[in-house]
């Protein structure tokens, strides 16, 4: 048998491969294969937006199933215009939000001077809200200026929005706002 020098290496390759695949205990019979079921399969999909910054992205929030309000998957929207379906590592993560214990879902309060908060419901705050805006808006309410011209504003509050709203909730707040007669109406995108 006539075997050059690369022949014994292409043999003593083969055969030390074999060797080791034999040895690992891999075994070249076909087999059976099942797909698992996915912690998605009786989901409920909804569509979202971010909340982290001013970009808007589109997510798709999987919750568990019915009566559980647990996100078990959030991912970006494919059909969603900004992002097209892609998402920062914030966004993928927007699920620990929600799903977090520490989460303040209800309104608190905290009185004057002191150091303690507690928590109120939302019938007692809302109203409470109403009434000290109005007093704000009251006290520094200015029809004139120094130049006797009408302006009809207050400087005493300001607003600042947030990056989750869409655009027509851009707009009622605006128009909210600006008939208070506010001045300071600021976004999160340009801060």
């Amino acid at each position: 048998m006539n075997v050059t020098r690369r022949d014994f290496f292409k043999i003593t390759g083969a055969s030390v491969a074999g060797a080791a695949i034999m040895g690992l205990g891999i075994d070249l019979e076909p087999f059976r294969s099942h797909a698992q079921t996915l912690k998605l399969r009786f989901a409920k999909e909804s569509t979202s937006i971010c909340c982290y910054c001013a970009v808007g992205c589109g997510v798709i929030c999987s919750t568990g199933e019915t009566g559980s309000e647990k996100i078990v998957n959030i991912e970006g929207d494919p059909d969603h215009p900004v992002n097209k379906g892609a998402l920062c590592a914030k966004g993928a993560a927007l699920s620990q939000l929600v799903n977090n214990e520490n989460r303040i879902t209800t309104p608190l309060y905290r009185a004057p001077f002191s150091a303690q908060w507690r928590k109120v419901s939302w019938d007692w705050a809302l109203p409470r809200i109403a009434k000290r805006i109005k007093q704000s808006r009251d006290a520094s309410f200015m029809e004139r200026n120094s130049k006797d011209q009408v302006v009809n504003h207050t400087t005493g509050i300001a607003s600042v929005g947030s990056a989750a709203l869409d655009n027509e909730e851009c707009w009622l707040l605006q128009a909210m706002m600006r008939s208070l007669g506010l001045v300071y109406i600021e976004h999160q995108a340009r801060i």
